[in-house]
């Protein structure tokens, strides 16, 4: 079993040394992967940059894969790919769809999205076997799902 637990829950909007910290704390604890949350806000206002290299000095801060989970509905087409190179160039593992605070949740669409960029963990609305099965198929490597039980107890 995995245990992997979320920095800058649930806005991603902590300052980049809180992130760091928090991290490296979770590390400690015994974390064997962590879901890092974008800051939305400095991703809508063009700040790049700064964008990747809090997420790069997260990536460098521990020695566990990081996903970077960039909350699909709040942004725009164009948003999620700037997300996703950042991600990308920061040495990410991987990109989630959402944190499931957020309206919205994976949708197929998203996921072929981001799975130019970086494998995709489909996070938020998965409630069947059917979308689960329309995520892989769009490219999701992984899918995070509340309902995750009762997906495999549909299987015939």
């Amino acid at each position: 079993m995995t245990l992997a637990t979320v920095i800058g829950f649930p806005h991603g909007q902590n300052a980049p040394a809180a992130k760091e910290q928090e991290a490296e704390r979770a590390w400690e604890a015994g974390a064997d992967e962590l879901d890092v949350v974008i800051n939305v806000g400095r991703l809508r206002a063009g700040h790049d940059e700064a964008v990747r290299a809090e997420l790069e000095a997260v990536v460098a801060a521990v020695p566990v894969p990081v996903k970077v989970i960039i909350e699909t509905a709040l942004l725009t087409d164009a948003e999620k790919r700037r997300a996703c190179a950042a991600a990308r160039d920061a040495d990410a593992a991987m990109v989630k769809t959402s944190t499931g605070f957020a309206d919205g949740g994976a949708t197929v669409s998203d996921v072929e999205l981001m799975s130019e960029y970086l494998p995709v963990k489909a996070s938020g609305g998965v409630g069947s076997y059917e979308e689960a099965v329309a995520m892989f198929e769009a490219g999701a490597e992984r899918i995070g799902a509340s309902s995750g039980v009762a997906i495999i107890n549909s299987i015939e």
